[in-house]
């Protein structure tokens, strides 16, 4: 795949200057085999009195700002390139005694397993529980491959994607009930699906490419695209963590998926958050447009609709 560049900005408005605390910026990838970060810049608008990088307890790339002025607009404007290499879909490597479902994972991988197999939801009426299990073959082996992707595309097929601007993820229970949601919600309800079976999954945030899309976000394939995004990686012994995406039904491959952070929970790994001092009745709202684009396609900039959105919470 051509190099990946990823432009996301953001922009607080206020009645008058406000006073700020500390950020969180989560919007680095994260490096790997298949990922390989060339440049991240991020042009912060009013400057920051300090700005420090660290990596929290998933090894994901954070950077702090801290201000010490007044205004009435706060920008963040993010620019990112990087060399994008698409694994081959279904190509699991998996161990012998993994292919088949259930198998169990090995006593050295358990410990730092548990807290990503252990269920993270209430579910009082079990509902995830019955929704999954009919996934399995009665009376027959299920094959480990197809048992997750037949989750997978069970969501894309059967669930309508409805993009919420409201901060935080959908209960399960409720993207169930309702049969909707938006991409972080649909990713928590496999999450916990595949928990419920004892598999380790954990959240993955970061930015999805539409190959094909025009520069006002029509065409292309993808649902979500061109926005902050979200998926989840599942555990399978001798492939690692493997890439499920049900909201486009991409199995098994980070075709098109640019990873920035991984979590056992999808408030850690909020994109952009932080506080501001002042009346509550100045805040004027915020901004998001996210740009993802291939070399020598034309940029596209789009409000960012997912819901996966940053926050700011006023103190």
């Amino acid at each position: 795949m051509p190099l990946l560049r990823v432009r996301h900005l953001t922009t607080y408005r206020y009645r008058q200057p406000v006073a700020f605390g500390e950020h969180r910026i989560m919007v680095r990838p994260r490096d790997g085999h298949d990922q390989r970060l060339i440049s991240a810049e991020i042009d912060i608008d009013p400057a920051p009195a300090s700005l420090r990088w660290v990596h929290d307890v998933f090894g994901n790339c954070v950077a702090l700002a801290r201000f010490d002025r007044r205004a009435a607009e706060l920008r963040f404007d993010c620019r990112i390139s990087l060399d994008h290499q698409p694994v081959s879909p279904l190509s699991f490597a998996l161990a012998d005694h993994a292919m088949i479902y259930p198998f169990a994972y090995g006593a050295e991988e358990m410990p730092d397993l548990l807290r990503l197999i252990e269920r993270q939801w209430p579910d009082p009426e079990r509902a995830v529980d019955r929704w999954v299990r009919p996934f399995l073959r009665s009376g027959r082996q299920t094959p480990t491959e197809e048992l997750l992707a037949d989750i997978t595309l069970a969501i894309h097929r059967g669930f309508t994607y409805a993009a919420r601007e409201a901060a935080g993820v959908q209960d399960p229970a409720t993207t169930l009930a309702s049969r909707s949601g938006s991409c972080r919600d649909f990713a928590v309800l496999m999450m916990e699906a595949v928990r419920a079976l004892g598999l380790a999954a954990r959240f993955v945030s970061g930015y999805l490419h539409n190959p094909g899309a025009a520069a006002d976000g029509s065409g292309g394939t993808r649902i979500g695209a061109g926005t902050t995004h979200a998926w989840l990686q599942v555990f399978l012994p001798g492939a690692g963590w493997v890439e499920f995406d049900p909201t486009n039904g991409i199995v098994g491959t980070n075709r098109d998926l640019i990873r920035v952070a991984v979590a056992r929970d999808p408030r850690q790994a909020v994109p952009l958050s932080g506080t501001w001092t002042g009346f509550p009745s100045d805040s004027l709202g915020m901004s998001v447009e996210v740009e993802v684009t291939a070399e020598g396609e034309a940029p596209g900039v789009g409000p960012d609709p997912s819901g996966a959105l940053p926050m700011a919470a006023a103190v």
